[in-house]
């Protein structure tokens, strides 16, 4: 009886991860045949390589100075989720286009493997901003950034000292300071926020001497009755073939999962201070009508100078515009960019 329990576990562990919602146009894998795209990798300033894909329209004119976009992934993932895909849409647009994996994550260098260090991420948009500017077909005065989900406070952290940063905008953006000091909503108590401090301390020592690594819970790993409604938004783009993607050398139930004693790092990371001081660069921010991740994308707006605008997405989750391109305002990224990178 316990094998076959076992087994039926499997079986439904294996449907659930290949079903995914495929509804509004979900294409995370698209692949544009207007555009050329070649892997890369520069150096940030910490001296570790920064892995991206560069996607280069196949009409434009290399002889000239074009604009440039960097493209950052959500938290967790890496550049074949997500950013890929809006990166070839905005080539397809006429832009260079630059979709990264954050230090730590995906092809892009650090150890220990999934490490939280928004300093570093934040440098990493510098370090794209640095590789595009020697490119000869790139104006390096005409150069934005797009962050989705996590990237899009980290490209605020980066614009707010890299003024090379002419354009800025993000997607769905948690504030992953605010997210882990208070929870969504402002849901979490002081004494909580202290008790996740004390076992990341905790686990950081156990590691320090000898222990193995551990990762907070990121997409679960399968479903049952009690999974909340924000963990199956995750888990049908991240554990499904919707979205779901594994990087050489990582194993697939760990993809998505930040390293435990390193969680701390996002208790001290306050993205919106000072954002004020990115004015007079322009600053687009786009969310969902139904995402759960609206409350940072509105208070971001709050604080920001002008020229701003925030731009909400009708009868769209926070994880919708991941991928469903019947949702995701394309035209509206073009047209912002396009305005502002002459």
């Amino acid at each position: 009886m316990k094998k076959m329990t076992l087994a039926l576990g499997l079986l439904i562990s294996s449907f659930a991860a290949t079903a995914a919602d495929m509804s509004k146009g979900a294409d995370n894998f698209y692949t544009s045949d207007k555009v050329t795209q070649q892997k890369v990798t520069f150096k940030n300033q910490y001296q570790m390589n920064v892995v991206g894909n560069l996607f280069i329209p196949k009409a434009l004119n290399q002889n000239t100075k074009n604009p440039a976009i960097v493209v950052g992934h959500p938290m967790g993932a890496v550049k074949e989720q997500s950013s890929n895909l809006y990166a070839q849409k905005l080539a397809d647009q006429g832009f260079v286009t630059l979709a990264i994996d954050l230090s730590f994550w995906g092809e892009s260098e650090g150890k220990p493997g999934h490490l939280v260090s928004p300093e570093i991420y934040s440098d990493d948009f510098s370090a794209a901003v640095d590789y595009l500017s020697t490119q000869p077909y790139v104006d390096p005065e005409n150069i934005g950034v797009l962050g989705i989900c996590g990237s899009g406070s980290f490209v605020i952290s980066a614009a707010k000292i890299d003024p090379r940063m002419k354009a800025i905008a993000t997607v769905s953006m948690y504030d992953m300071g605010s997210a882990f000091r208070n929870g969504l909503n402002h849901s979490q108590t002081p004494e909580q926020r202290k008790a996740f401090i004390q076992s990341a301390i905790k686990q950081r020592f156990a590691e320090f001497k000898g222990a193995e690594q551990a990762y907070i819970p990121g997409t679960v790993n399968t479903l049952d009755d009690s999974t909340p409604a924000i963990q199956r938004e995750f888990f049908d783009f991240y554990r499904t073939a919707r979205g779901g993607y594994t990087p050489q050398g990582e194993k697939e139930e760990l993809t998505t999962k930040p390293l435990l004693s390193s969680i701390g790092k996002f208790m001290n990371f306050y993205p919106f201070n000072d954002i004020a001081t990115i004015s007079p660069r322009p600053m687009l921010f786009i969310t969902g009508d139904q995402a759960h991740s609206k409350e940072f994308s509105e208070d971001a707006y709050k604080r920001a100078g002008q020229p701003k605008e925030l731009y909400i997405v009708p009868g769209a989750g926070h994880v919708d515009l991941y991928d469903r391109t019947d949702l995701i305002p394309f035209e509206k990224l073009a047209s912002f960019f396009k305005t502002n990178l002459k």
